[in-house]
This record gives structure tokens, C-alpha cells and sequence, in this order.
């Protein structure tokens, strides 16, 4: 018996196939065509290329594993969270879906709290209006392209929109619908008083199910695409949060996971719907029945490296210390964008990994310089969709490797607001596992654990939200009795790593200025109005 999770990404769909004890026996990743961003802070996809990546990506995963389509007992989903997919009477899309990090959508948060009540709202929904939140995309295309929400009959979170692909079923989880702004999330159901409230037809909604329930069967159109049997059976699975956090073992009180990819979350799970008053944190459904869970955000996380290396490269000196003297084609000193990755791939070495290597010669604390991560404004805790990033701090004498070290620890402090956020609110943090870019860097590694003050834990296997969405998809086909039970004998946890007293301390004195950078950086901005 096997199972398949999916999980469909901002930079591309990913597939792992799992045996019935939790072991990865392969998996396959199918990248998707850059976001589109029309004006600034405007992020768009095209789903349809979702399931094109998703049909690559399980085809190479079952080939890899060496399985045949029969033996997939179970298919779990996972996916990017927030998302609009519109479709027409016939399924088709509508036009591009506005993802989770579009910010558009500040007019219509301000519309709703006005309309609702803030106070109001997180009673409803447990949760502010924020510009990420589905609902929110929805009354825009409703007032800016009302000829396209005029034909609208189904609206769709990402993952979704592929499972109605495979399946031909429109259905959801309430983990994932839990970021809509039109959920209960207490109750686990729809908000019948959001819906009132902001005039949106129940009927163009997805059913929803607790993550484990399966919502449908592969279809033949979805078998002739994937490489599946028609008649698979498909969970409900989760947004990636919850689905990733499942993978991590992060699945009752007290367990706690720091997560790095396009974004950056640190994920609490609860027994209980616990809410910040202020709303500088997401409280979800969980994909575990019963349980809810507590994150907060960072917009721009591993975005901000990857910004770093898609405008100003891996530098000379990184290439040429991976082997290759002569790799670089440099521009004063610098290697360009497109030669400096092109050569770092050649020499069979991650330009991520040449960059923190690079990151690694400067000091803790980057001798003074700060990198606020705001280049795709900032949720948590600041609920501000014009923040915008900024390093601070430099000197003739500072170098790359300054700068890139700056960025790792900036995004640290970022996701450090969040923990300082779960004191307040009383929730415990017993253990820190971490998980995405920032596990499999030994120096972000590090960074994060001065900059906590605390040991994290490195899993044995970290397959991220895919690994999750299949461990659910064997609940939900009995391989597990229970989501708790399919962790204990799924996750390992294979190493620790301990803050180093000296840096720790440095990292609480740079915590402070980076907490002083925000308002700072707000005075200028309202300044230029």
C-alpha cells in the first residue's frame, strides 16, 4: 500500500510517494511560471498551469518510486492558502487567481471592518481583514471587474482548484478554508453572518470536510492526466500550513514549528481557538479534528534571499572558492544574475547554499547592519500591506557577506515577533522544530537559534506540506487511526541544535533595534505622503 501527497506551491507543485510506516520512497517537483505582478504588490497565477506542474510532478513521482498507479491506496492534498480561483458555470477559469501575497486588497479590509466591526470580526471568524484573505480578493474583482464576477458560479482555493481537476468534486478543508474570512473557525463551518454581512452566495463555496474525510475519486479525466487509477480515493488534506506541521509532528500543545519558504510562519498547535485581540496572528482550524492552531507570518522570508540572489547573483569570490576560478562572468566584481546562478549550478552546487556560505565569513550581528523584510508589505505583527523592506546600517567597510548574513538574521527577527506574540498570549512553546530553507542551512540553523534563545530540532526527513498531505491521506484510508498516531511512527527528529550563549545575547541587543526599524521605516514612508 502506498500514499500520494501533492502539494501545490507558489514556485511549483510538488508529489512524495510514502509506504504504510511514513517512509519516503520518492518524490518529484514541477516547477510553475513565476507570480505575475501587473503593479506593485499584485501577485497573480494561472491555475491552469497548477495542473500542469501537478500532472509533471506525479508522473515522476510514481516513476521515481518505482509504483505502479494501483498500488496508490489514498491521494492527500496540500496547497499555497488564500487564493482566489474563479470559474464560470462550466469550470473554466476566469482569469488569473490573486494569491496569497497580492495586496490589493487594502480598500476592501477597510470596507468589511467598517461594515462588520473589528471586534465583530475575530469574534465571527477569529481573525482581522487582512489583504491575504480570500474574501477580500473576492469584493475586488467584484468591484473592479464586475463583468468577471458577473459569470462566476464557483470560487476555489488553490489546491482545490486541482483536486476539481482530479476529482471533478468542488470541496475544501477547514484548515484551509480557515483563511478565507468566511469561515467559522471555531464552529468549523461557513459563516452564514460573513456571508450575510458581505453579500457572497453560499452556493459558489466549496463543501468542506475535516481534513482526513475523503471528498471524492480520481476521476478519468484526472487519471488520464496524472498517471492515477480512476477511482483513487482523495482526502480533503490541508492548506500548507496545517499539512506541513502535520508532517513536522507539530500536532498538539506545546509543539511548535519555524518554517521558511516564499513566506515565513511559526505554527502552534492548540486545543482550543485561542485569539489575539488585536489580530497580529492567524488562529486556524488544524488539520488534526479538534484542534486549532496559532501562526504568525512572514510575508517575504525566503523570498528575501531569493530577491537577493535573482537581482545581484552569487558572487565571484563564493563561485570560484566551489571550484570554478574561471566561473564567473563578473560586472564590477559581482557576478550577474543570470551567469552567476547558471555557473553555481555547473559547479553541481545550490546558489542558496554558495550564499550562505558566503553569509557565514561576517559576524554575528553583521557589524551592524539590519534588514527589515517588508518587500511584500508585512502580516505578522504589523497587519500593514504598504510596509516596505529596507537594510540599515551599512558602511564602507561592510561587505556582500554582511548583507546576505543581514537578511538571514532579519528574517529570524521577523519570525521572533511571532514568539514574543505566543508569550502574551500564554500559549506554550515547548520544543522549536524548523522546517523549509531555513533547516537545511547550517548557518540559518544557527542564526535562528541565537536569535530565539533556544534549541531547535532538525527532522530526520522534512518533506514539507507534501509529506503532511500524505500522511493524512493514509488516516483517512486507515493505514493510521489517527493523525497523532500516524506522526509518532511517521517523524523523527534527528539532530538539536543549541544557541550559543555569546551570540544570543548580541542577538537580543540587535532583536531591539530590529523591533525600532518598523516604526521608523513608517515615519519616512507617511513623511513622503
Amino acid at each position: 500500500m502506498r500514499l500520494l501527497g501533492i502539494d501545490v506551491g507558489t514556485g511549483g507543485t510538488r508529489a512524495v510517494v510514502v509506504d504504510e510506516r511514513g517512509g519516503v520512497l520518492a518524490s518529484a517537483t514541477a516547477e510553475h511560471a513565476p507570480f505575475a505582478s501587473p503593479q506593485t504588490g499584485w501577485a497573480e497565477q494561472d491555475p491552469r498551469d497548477w495542473w500542469r506542474a501537478t500532472a509533471e510532478a506525479v508522473r515522476g513521482a510514481l516513476a521515481r518510486a518505482e509504483v505502479s498507479a494501483e498500488e496508490i491506496a489514498c491521494v492527500g492534498f496540500s496547497g499555497q492558502m488564500h487564493g482566489a480561483v474563479l470559474l464560470d458555470g462550466e469550470g473554466s477559469v476566469l482569469r488569473p487567481a490573486l494569491i496569497w501575497c497580492d495586496q490589493r486588497t487594502d480598500a476592501q479590509c477597510r470596507s468589511i471592518t467598517e461594515r462588520v466591526g473589528a471586534a465583530r470580526l475575530i469574534e465571527l471568524t477569529s481573525n482581522p481583514a487582512l489583504t491575504n484573505f480570500t474574501l477580500t480578493k473576492m469584493l475586488w474583482v467584484r468591484e473592479h471587474e464586475p463583468e468577471f464576477w458577473a459569470r462566476v458560479r464557483t470560487v476555489l482555493l488553490p489546491k482545490d482548484y486541482v483536486r476539481f481537476r482530479l476529482t471533478c468534486e468542488r470541496a475544501t478543508d477547514v484548515a484551509d478554508a480557515s483563511g478565507t474570512l468566511l469561515f467559522d473557525v471555531a464552529g468549523r463551518r461557513w459563516s452564514d453572518a460573513m456571508l450575510g454581512a458581505t453579500e457572497i452566495d453560499r452556493a459558489c463555496l466549496p463543501d468542506v470536510f475535516e481534513s482526513t474525510e475523503i471528498t471524492g475519486r480520481v476521476s478519468a479525466e484526472g487519471a488520464a492526466a496524472t498517471g492515477l487509477c480512476e477511482g483513487t480515493p482523495v482526502v480533503a488534506g490541508a492548506g500548507d500550513q496545517a499539512a506541513g506541521a502535520v508532517g513536522m509532528g507539530i500536532v498538539r500543545p506545546g509543539a511548535v514549528s519555524a518554517t521558511i519558504g516564499t513566506s515565513g510562519v511559526v505554527f502552534a498547535a492548540t486545543d482550543r481557538p485561542a485569539l489575539d485581540k488585536r489580530g497580529r496572528v492567524h488562529t486556524f482550524c488544524h488539520a488534526v479534528p479538534g484542534r486549532w492552531h496559532v501562526m504568525g507570518v512572514t510575508q517575504a522570508a525566503g523570498l528575501s534571499l531569493r530577491w537577493f540572489r535573482d537581482r545581484f547573483g552569487v558572487s565571484e569570490v563564493a563561485i570560484a572558492s566551489a571550484g570554478g576560478d574561471d566561473a564567473a562572468h563578473t560586472e564590477g566584481g559581482v557576478a550577474s544574475r543570470s551567469k552567476g546562478r547558471d555557473d553555481a549550478h555547473a559547479e553541481g552546487r545550490d546558489p542558496y547554499d554558495l550564499l550562505c556560505e558566503e553569509a557565514s565569513v561576517a559576524p554575528p550581528g553583521s557589524d551592524g547592519v539590519l534588514w527589515a523584510p517588508y518587500l511584500m508589505g508585512e502580516r505578522t505583527p504589523h497587519l500593514d500591506p504598504h510596509a516596505r523592506a529596507a537594510l540599515v546600517g551599512l558602511a564602507a567597510s561592510h561587505t556582500r557577506a554582511h548583507v546576505v548574513r543581514a537578511i538571514l538574521e532579519g528574517v529570524a527577527f521577523s519570525l521572533r515577533d511571532t514568539l514574543t506574540i505566543f508569550d502574551e498570549m500564554s500559549v506554550p512553546v515547548e520544543t522549536i522544530r524548523l522546517g523549509g530553507g531555513g533547516a537545511r542551512s547550517n548557518l540559518w540553523r544557527q542564526i535562528q537559534a541565537d536569535v530565539y534563545g533556544r534549541a531547535v530540532e532538525i527532522l530526520a526527513a522534512e518533506e514539507g506540506a507534501a509529506y503532511g498531505a500524505a500522511l493524512l491521506a493514509g488516516v483517512g484510508v486507515g493505514v493510521w487511526p489517527s493523525v497523532d498516531v500516524a506522526c509518532a511512527q511517521s517523524v523523527r527528529v534527528a539532530a538539536r541544535v543549541e544557541p550559543d550563549a555569546d551570540a544570543s545575547a548580541l542577538m537580543n541587543t540587535r532583536y531591539a533595534s530590529f523591533r525600532a526599524l518598523y516604526p521608523a521605516l513608517r515615519g519616512v514612508a507617511e513623511a513622503g505622503v
